[in-house]
């Protein structure tokens, strides 16, 4: 008898997949790179960080880090600040446009997802919700890795 881990093994593999290409989707149709989606996401919640914050939350070399926020930065989504507590190294913030690009992104993955739970109930997509948030926070206790949530 299969273990429920084989389970969960194969549909986060799969989920992976869908993914992927939703992934190549959003870049056809000139939407955000996953990558900038996820650090934009980070500094919205967490407020301004460094390099070496960034590449301790995303356990990232800093040269990884330096090629995105680089894009980013060109890209006017995010721009660089003194450290706010008088720190030495300088932070990434959202620009107005960063702000404006990562809410467009964010309603876009909304309403992708819509489409998937419109035969959903309500207290199903909760239910999912909450498992899924539990799930990412087992394996963030066992990564020593939290991610906030606000």
């Amino acid at each position: 008898m299969e273990k429920p881990s084989h389970l969960v093994e194969f549909e986060h593999m799969v989920l992976g997949r869908h993914q992927f290409s939703s992934t190549k989707r959003r870049h056809h149709e000139g939407r955000m790179e996953r990558s900038a989606y996820i650090l934009l996401s980070r500094i919205r919640v967490q407020g301004p960080m460094s390099i070496g914050q960034l590449s301790e939350a995303f356990l990232l070399d800093a040269s990884t880090l330096n090629r995105q926020t680089a894009s980013a930065v060109k890209a006017g989504l995010l721009e660089r600040i003194p450290d706010p507590e008088g720190g030495m190294a300088r932070k990434f913030r959202l620009t107005e446009q960063g702000e404006r690009e990562l809410d467009d992104e964010r309603a876009a993955h909304i309403k992708d997802l819509d489409s998937v739970f419109e035969d959903w109930s309500p207290d199903d997509v909760k239910t999912f919700a909450e498992y899924l948030q539990r799930f990412n926070t087992s394996v963030e206790r066992l990564s020593g890795q939290p991610w906030p949530r606000s």
